[in-house]
């Protein structure tokens, strides 16, 4: 249970420093900048998926197939970063899935409801890189995008590109 709640805080206050570093003197920032902040977050989210994935799957066999690296992803990945299974897996059998989490860990301290809906996607984009990082090193390239239209409720799109 600490190590949850220590994350979290780690998370908020890397997000929060990223934010403050790139804000401007004039005190608004503007689209570069939070596009930046956004680049920033998720290219250090990447690095981590990179790293985690080679501890977990070190005595694994390796995956058939692509469907099986995303259950992977859905399942023990997401269980030991985010602490639970994601709720839903959809794809359309062409590369895209869409990941569905109920309760998204990240947003959990935020609110539920609207209330802080505008706020959201810069605590999803490190998560983002998470995923893209993790898929990187088991040779998925892909594209994580994030929604959000009610918290805690997270849908995370993913692209599988193909070579």
């Amino acid at each position: 249970m600490a190590d949850e709640v220590l994350f979290e805080f780690l998370h908020m206050e890397i997000v929060s420093h990223v934010y403050k570093e790139q804000q401007s003197s004039k005190g608004e920032m503007d689209s570069k900048e939070r596009t930046m902040c956004v680049s920033v977050l998720e290219s250090m989210g990447f690095r981590v998926g990179q790293g985690l994935i080679e501890r977990l799957t070190r005595d694994s066999p390796s995956f058939k197939d692509e469907l099986d690296i995303m259950k992977f992803i859905c399942k023990d990945f997401w269980t030991k970063v985010f602490r639970r299974q994601v709720d839903n897996l959809r794809t359309n059998h062409q590369g895209t899935y869409v990941l569905q989490d109920n309760k998204f860990v990240l947003l959990t301290q935020l609110s539920s409801g609207k209330q802080y809906l505008d706020q959201a996607p810069k605590y999803l984009a490190f998560s983002c890189g998470v995923v893209r990082g993790a898929l990187s090193n088991l040779g998925l390239e892909s594209v994580v995008t994030a929604e959000v239209s009610v918290m805690p409720s997270c849908k995370f799109q993913v692209v599988i590109q193909k070579l």
